[in-house]
C-alpha cells in the first residue's frame, strides 16, 4: 500500500496507494513511511503523493478508534521528513485530512490540484493535534489562519490554501508529478551539498 519508486538523479516518488479507502493510513504504512524517510539520505528529492482522487483521510478509521489517532508515529514521520536532507515535495493529488496533514506541512514544498481540500478536525474528534502541526502550519499561514483550520475546523479549498501560503502551487493532475520534477530539476543537477547547505539556511 506504500510504492516506492527510485528514478534516475535521486529522484525518489512514494505513493501512498490504497484509494479504495481513501488512502486512510495504517499503523503499518506510517511505520512503512517512516522507513522510506529515514533511509532516504542518499536522494537528492523526496516527492510523496497518493493515488487516486484523493491524497489521504488521515488514520484509518478502525484503527484511529484503537488509538492510532494519538499515536506518536505521526510524529516520528514528520520529523524523520523534515530532518532530511534533501529536497522534499508533498504533491497533492487530492484532498488532506486529519493526521496526514503533518507530513506535508513537513515538506519543503506543497503543490495540489484544483479539487484538493484541506481539513484538520480534531476539535471535532476530541484530539490534540501532533505537536509539531500546529507549529509548522502556523510558520505557513500564520496563527490566526492554524487556529481557523484547527480550532474552527474549516475546510479549506486548494486555492484558499494557495492565497494562505500553505501550498505553493496548484497545477492540474496530469501534471503534478511532471510539475514536482520540474521543482527539483536544479537540485537533481547540482552538488548534493550545496543544496543541503542552502536548504539548512531557509531553516
Amino acid at each position: 500500500m506504500i510504492d516506492l519508486s527510485k528514478g534516475d538523479a535521486g529522484f525518489w516518488t512514494v505513493a501512498i496507494n490504497r484509494p479504495d479507502k481513501a488512502n486512510s493510513l495504517t499503523k503499518a504504512m506510517l511505520e512503512e513511511l517512516t522507513e522510506i524517510a529515514l533511509a532516504a539520505q542518499d536522494a537528492r528529492a523526496l516527492v510523496i503523493t497518493g493515488v487516486g482522487k484523493v491524497f489521504s483521510a488521515g488514520a484509518d478509521l478502525d484503527e484511529a478508534r484503537a488509538g492510532l489517532a494519538t499515536d506518536g508515529v505521526w510524529e516520528r514521520l514528520s520529523g524523520a521528513i523534515a530532518d532530511l536532507p534533501c529536497l522534499t515535495i508533498a504533491a497533492l493529488n487530492g484532498t488532506l485530512a486529519g493526521g496526514a496533514m503533518g507530513m506535508a506541512l513537513a515538506c519543503d514544498m506543497r503543490i495540489a490540484v484544483p479539487h484538493a481540500k484541506f481539513f484538520y478536525p480534531v476539535m471535532k474528534l476530541g484530539f490534540l493535534p501532533q505537536p509539531s502541526d500546529p507549529k509548522r502550519m502556523a510558520a505557513l499561514i500564520g496563527p490566526a489562519r492554524t487556529k481557523l483550520v484547527l480550532m474552527g475546523g474549516q475546510k479549506i479549498t486548494a486555492q484558499e490554501a494557495y492565497d494562505f501560503g500553505l501550498v505553493d502551487r496548484i497545477v492540474e493532475a496530469e501534471v503534478l508529478l511532471p510539475t514536482a520534477r520540474d521543482l527539483a530539476e536544479h537540485v537533481l543537477s547540482a552538488d548534493p551539498a550545496l543544496a543541503t547547505d542552502i536548504k539548512a539556511l531557509c531553516s
